[in-house]
């Protein structure tokens, strides 16, 4: 992992985004919720995985209450309800405004770790800023939610999620079929690691 920006050099952590986005790069339906197109066991499957390999899963306020923690798996919950960081007994909140992530995940995860951030656009985009090392993006080819909700804010204003992750320094790698039959597949974006 190279440090980015906002990133302290003896903390070392990797941050991986995952979203499931439609052929026009959308993480929901025109109401703000995740419609039943974008829903697929193979890739849920994927991403249950993904998130067992973690040391710690960041999302929104939101997107905690919608979703169950069954696994007891560690969580940040990114909300302004808290002046800063704080241990509850469902995770860790984290307020953006009040703590740097640096040293909001330096107290979280002393030794470092993987970090995943699976949801919500302001949490997305949250992470541009910090910066990712990697991004799971699943498409669905066969579905358009031409009102719905882009997985970047530059995505409602026009740009493709392609074109966002590039310009954040990501490369992808090779498409991989996650559900054939479905026209799904997940293209990694990785950081490069030019000069290390």
């Amino acid at each position: 992992m190279t440090p980015g920006p906002g990133r302290r050099l003896d903390v070392l952590v990797t941050i991986v985004g995952f979203a499931i986005v439609s052929a026009d790069d959308r993480i929901a339906d025109a109401a703000g919720a995740m419609p039943e197109a974008l829903k697929n066991d193979a890739d849920w499957t994927r991403f249950q995985a993904e998130l067992d390999a973690s040391a710690i899963t960041v999302l929104g306020r939101l997107g905690h209450e919608a979703h169950g923690n069954p696994r007891g798996r560690l969580r940040m919950v990114v909300s302004a309800s808290v002046a800063d960081l704080e241990r509850r007994s469902e995770g860790w909140w984290w307020n953006p405004a009040g703590l740097p992530w640096h040293e909001a995940i330096s107290r979280v995860l002393p030794d470092g770790g993987r970090v995943a951030v699976p949801r919500g656009q302001g949490v997305f985009d949250l992470f541009r800023a910090i910066g990712y090392d990697e991004f799971h993006l699943t498409t669905a080819r066969m579905v358009q939610l031409p009102d719905g909700r882009g997985v970047f804010a530059a995505v409602d204003a026009g740009d493709a999620a392609a074109e966002v992750l590039a310009r954040d320094g990501l490369a992808p790698g090779e498409a991989i079929p996650v559900d054939p039959a479905a026209s799904i597949d997940l293209t990694v974006w990785k950081r490069s690691r030019r000069g290390l």
